[in-house]
């Protein structure tokens, strides 16, 4: 099966290096590795034309392997470093893909392991959403808590004294009066080959944002890593 006739890549990115949990990519989570929840929802998707790991960690990308995802080629050193970028990644992913496959890609989700909390239908109600709209990408977002807008946010001066971040924050007593506000989830980002591969771009005028309204986690700290596993064990939350 396909969406729009369109020939689709998943990358799901995987390098070795970590700061906040060393080979976090390796970590586990309801007994399964964080490349596995990756691995799992790619699965699924009848729709993908080619799943590849990017990863410049032989470990790694033998576990990739071993959940089913290709891995033709290892990412290069320098766009492994902790100050890479994630365009830099990604459209060498793509190209390379493409170079293996004798095709050429014209959508490309990026699945990032980090976020386990991912559902197949968050990834295909993302490219949907791009293939409908006709916009360069496709982001899944979550509504950013009240306590963490702008209007909540306070700052410290040179005397220690307390000062809201926005001169009229301190009049929004109640979050029904603060607007809403949405960060990126991690959970899937969509983009058009001319977007990402022509323009170098996965955040442009035009992405389109798909909300998620459930629980999700971004695994970057320990803490994160049991907050996923908590979410795991409550079904009418995680499912």
């Amino acid at each position: 099966m396909s969406l729009d006739n369109k020939k689709i890549l998943a990358v799901i990115p995987a390098r070795g290096g970590s700061k906040g949990i060393p080979r976090k990519n390796l970590a586990r989570l309801g007994g399964r590795t964080l490349i596995a929840h990756a691995a799992g929802v790619v699965a699924e998707l009848d729709w993908l034309d080619f799943a590849v790991l990017s990863t410049d960690d032989d470990e790694i990308a033998q576990e990739g392997r071993r959940q089913g995802l290709q891995v033709p080629f290892m990412r290069p050193v320098e766009l492994a470093a902790d100050r890479s970028t994630a365009v830099d990644m990604w459209r060498h992913a793509w190209l390379a893909s493409e170079a293996h496959c004798g095709t050429r890609f014209e959508i490309s989700v990026l699945l990032e392991p980090t976020s386990p909390m991912r559902r197949a239908d968050d990834v295909t109600r993302t490219v949907r959403a791009l293939l409908e709209s006709g916009c360069s990408s496709a982001v899944t977002v979550s509504r950013t808590p009240a306590h963490f807008t702008p209007e909540r946010t306070l700052c410290v001066n040179d005397k220690g004294h307390l000062r809201p971040y926005l001169q009229e924050g301190l009049k929004y007593t109640s979050r029904q009066m603060i607007p809403a506000y949405f960060y990126r989830n991690g959970l899937t980002y969509a983009v058009t080959r001319e977007g990402l591969v022509d323009r170098g771009c996965i955040i442009q005028e035009d992405t389109l944002a798909v909300p998620v309204e459930r629980p999700v986690v971004n695994i970057d700290e320990p803490l994160d890593l049991a907050w996923a596993e908590f979410l795991l064990q409550q079904p009418q939350r995680a499912q």
